[in-house]
């Protein structure tokens, strides 16, 4: 793997997508940088125009998270989640769901920042209920969509001390 590449997305399983990047920084950062309120706003903004105005996570087992993104033309996106697992810089395991089912059902989104050579390799794996909720969210250019937020990603973390 690259670091700074873009994003890496199979589909091992008919219920998965696989999503793996690299980053120019150590776990501990990027970790940060997914559970801290103060770092999610300032790289999960999404497309030009939209703002966060909500952002919550609190990063135990048990514990839960939402983001609400509010854009032009009264838009409006909000994805909350609950977390099974959690083994802080390494792993967390939760489900998710999108507001009005814009997504589909509650999915699993599991979490893995490992070292590697030169920086992190993130690794995201999402389980959906069926192969037609998996294709679905595929052809939603959820893919493009996040490679934008990584490349905001890639800024951040080259601006925060290690």
């Amino acid at each position: 793997m690259r670091y700074g590449d873009p994003l890496s997305v199979t589909t091992p399983t008919d219920t998965q997508i696989v999503i793996e990047r690299g980053f120019v920084a150590p776990p501990h950062l990027v970790y940060a940088c997914y559970t801290q309120p103060s770092l999610i706003r300032r790289w999960l903004t999404g497309p030009e125009g939209w703002t966060m105005p909500v952002c919550t996570y609190d990063a135990r087992v048990g514990g839960s998270y939402r983001f609400e993104w509010h854009g032009p033309d009264n838009g409006f996106l909000a994805l909350s989640g609950d977390i099974d697992q959690i083994e802080a810089i390494r792993y967390i395991d939760s489900q998710e769901v999108f507001d009005g089912g814009v997504m589909g059902p509650a999915y699993r989104a599991e979490l893995s920042i490992a070292q590697e050579e030169q920086g992190t390799k993130l690794v995201n794996t999402l389980t959906y209920t069926s192969l037609a909720h998996r294709d679905m969210v595929a052809s939603t250019g959820m893919a493009e969509g996040m490679e934008m937020s990584f490349q905001s990603l890639d800024r951040l973390l080259a601006s925060v001390p290690g």
